[in-house]
């Protein structure tokens, strides 16, 4: 069954915005913002909130997490390789450069407990939800 979620214009609004940025990246290039934009995939479980990135080529060390207020920032950049010996390129379709990743974070979650792992090019951010933000069962009492 589908989590219910509740209608945040803020939240929407910055998902238009990183969707915009996006489409106006590609047309000029990388030369308004980043060359490329990692697929995200955001989950949310009934004790936390999960932010997954494909990162593939990248490391720890050429990717930024930060929490600013209650936008998490993903940063970072992959180089590009120009090691071509004795040969030259047919085709060049992976992207190069920088990138920054904005989401808004939904109200009730702990800031203080967010963690990161980077995994086989995929980078997962967790962030807990507040005890008063998870659902909670109501009991039904009989009527006497």
């Amino acid at each position: 069954m589908p989590a219910l979620v509740r209608f945040d214009r803020y939240r929407d609004l910055a998902a238009m915005r990183d969707d915009m940025n996006r489409l106006f990246n590609r047309a000029v290039g990388g030369n308004g913002g980043s060359a490329w934009s990692p697929a995200l995939d955001i989950v949310e479980a009934e004790d936390h909130v999960a932010l997954r990135a494909d990162l593939p080529g990248l490391g720890v060390d050429d990717v930024d997490v930060r929490l600013d207020d209650d936008v998490l920032i993903i940063s970072g950049e992959r180089k590009f390789e120009d090691e071509v010996e004795d040969g030259r390129y047919y085709r060049l379709e992976r992207a190069y450069g920088s990138f920054t990743r904005s989401v808004t974070l939904p109200q009730g979650v702990q800031a203080d407990g967010v963690t990161a792992r980077f995994e086989d090019g995929v980078l997962e951010v967790r962030v807990p939800k507040a005890p008063e933000a998870k659902p909670r069962k109501i009991e039904i009492e009989p009527r006497s």
